[in-house]
């Protein structure tokens, strides 16, 4: 059983076949995916999504990118969504420095909000971080570490950053880019932290596995995934995804 922790099929990109290609996952052993939000209009695509397939999970979160679109009224609409059943996280939430479509403060500003929405509603977080890695865990360590827990989605940053994740109690997601030949440190971070800390994810549509990289991603293509942290771990791939798999439910539950 694979758990996709990170999917975005409210994407465009599934316009097409959304329901075809969803209907087709239990029986690939993909038995449960949180679709996270990105802008508000995910937030509630991710919450569509969930009331119709009953594997689908949401996580009500906005982006950084995005935090433009919020206001006091909005985060009281997504504090009654992070009460709903089927709501397992705040996400993705964080900081993106490389696009710097909002400016830093202004992230800075909601990321805290987003954080404390978590706390206050008992669920854990998913974080995007790009470009600010020492922003992202210092505001990680002094707002919200022992707390609710979370993931530090697509991790890229260093193995020494990664263990300070753990440390504090976090997880680290995994998804396609391990299986790229040029993700040395991913594949560094992979071997470093221990296997009760990773969460397998595909950031779906993006960040397809080898040998698929450039296509639309799906979580079909997970078990890539599993392989490569197997050789890596030199393990079982079974065992990978069985660990993986009670890690996001350790995290995530069922409410």
């Amino acid at each position: 059983m694979i758990f996709d922790t990170h999917a975005h099929y409210d994407d465009e990109a599934f316009d097409e076949d959304r329901d075809t290609l969803l209907s087709s996952m239990e029986s690939a052993g993909i038995t449960r995916i949180l679709n996270v939000g990105a802008s508000l209009g995910g937030v509630q695509a991710s919450q569509d999504l969930a009331a119709r397939y009953p594997f689908v999970y949401a996580g009500a979160g906005v982006h950084p990118d995005h935090v433009g679109e919020l206001d006091d009224d909005k985060m009281q609409w997504m504090y009654d969504l992070c009460r709903k059943e089927k709501t397992l996280a705040v996400g993705e939430i964080g900081l993106d420095y490389y696009w710097d479509k909002e400016s830093h403060e202004v992230q800075k500003k909601w990321f805290r909000a987003q954080l404390a929405m978590a706390r206050e509603t008992g669920l854990p977080v998913s974080i995007h971080s790009r470009d600010a890695a020492r922003d992202t865990f210092d505001i990680m360590k002094t707002e919200h570490a022992g707390t609710t827990g979370g993931v530090i989605h697509c991790f890229s940053s260093s193995v020494e950053m990664a263990r300070e994740y753990v440390k504090l109690g976090y997880y680290i997601g995994i998804g396609g880019v391990v299986t790229f030949k040029n993700a040395r440190v991913v594949k560094e971070v992979v071997a470093a932290v221990p296997m009760e800390r990773i969460l397998l994810e595909t950031d779906c549509p993006y960040l397809a596995p080898v040998p698929h990289r450039g296509k639309r991603n799906s979580s079909l293509y997970l078990p890539k995934v599993v392989e490569e942290i197997a050789r890596i771990r030199e393990m079982e791939p079974e065992k990978v995804e069985e660990i993986t798999f009670e890690n996001a439910v350790r995290l995530f539950g069922e409410r």
